[in-house]
């Protein structure tokens, strides 16, 4: 989930710019999510290969998440963007435990809740939380639409798929009855659509450039739009 703050002084490419590479690691991390949920990529690919994408992409968003949370550190960011971007991060290394553990279990084990769903749904949490205290920081509250800024817009579209992840959570859990999830289909449109949605944050955050501003001898926007 980028950061409504991330990314403001740097261009399209700007590999140099730890910024830059924190929009692109997410944009990575969300095609993997974005990708690996659809039955027909399952299919495509088997259980492994897509197990891995889930994987890889879990990792892509960790790398992206330290560099947010080192940036936000450095560069004296309030409070709430400091507790967004530490709770984002542990989120992600959640995410790592459950796609790598995901990958070495199967539906119905007795195990799988342990060892699968409950830091799915941790990491969800979150995920949640981060995307919560990202969006205070820009509007005010909660219940306050966003500016019609990029950074407004970024943080409503990131809260939005850390929703969307939360009920994917939610719909992956297994029944102790039958041994089946709640729902595949719910699970699965949910986290594509999360993904879909921090990968529109990440791009949102990559245009973003004030040569003008810089050449005029002031500072590029970064807080404020």
């Amino acid at each position: 989930m980028p950061h409504p703050h991330a990314g403001a002084r740097h261009g399209r490419w700007a590999p140099r710019g730890r910024a830059w590479w924190i929009g692109v690691l997410f944009a990575v991390g969300s095609v993997c999510f974005l990708v690996a949920p659809f039955p027909r990529f399952l299919d495509a690919v088997g259980s492994t290969v897509d197990g891995i994408v889930f994987f890889v992409g879990s990792l892509f968003f960790t790398s992206a998440a330290a560099l947010q949370l080192i940036d936000s550190i450095e560069e004296g960011s309030n409070r709430l963007d400091l507790w967004s971007s530490l709770t984002q991060l542990v989120g992600t290394l959640l995410f790592n435990v459950d796609t790598f553990r995901a990958m070495n279990a199967h539906l119905g084990d007795t195990s799988y809740d342990r060892l699968v769903w409950r830091p799915d749904a941790l990491g969800s949490a979150f995920f949640l939380v981060s995307g919560a205290l990202a969006y205070v920081a820009v509007c005010g509250r909660l219940l306050r639409l966003p500016p019609r800024t990029r950074p407004g817009a970024v943080a409503a579209v990131n809260l939005l798929g850390c929703i969307a992840f939360g009920v994917a959570a939610v719909s992956a859990y297994l029944l102790p009855s039958t041994g089946q999830v709640v729902s595949t289909a719910a699970a699965n449109i949910g986290t594509a659509f999360g993904a879909l949605c921090f990968l529109v944050g990440a791009l949102l955050l990559l245009p973003v450039s004030a040569p003008a501003t810089a050449q005029a001898g002031t500072s590029p926007l970064r807080r404020n739009p």
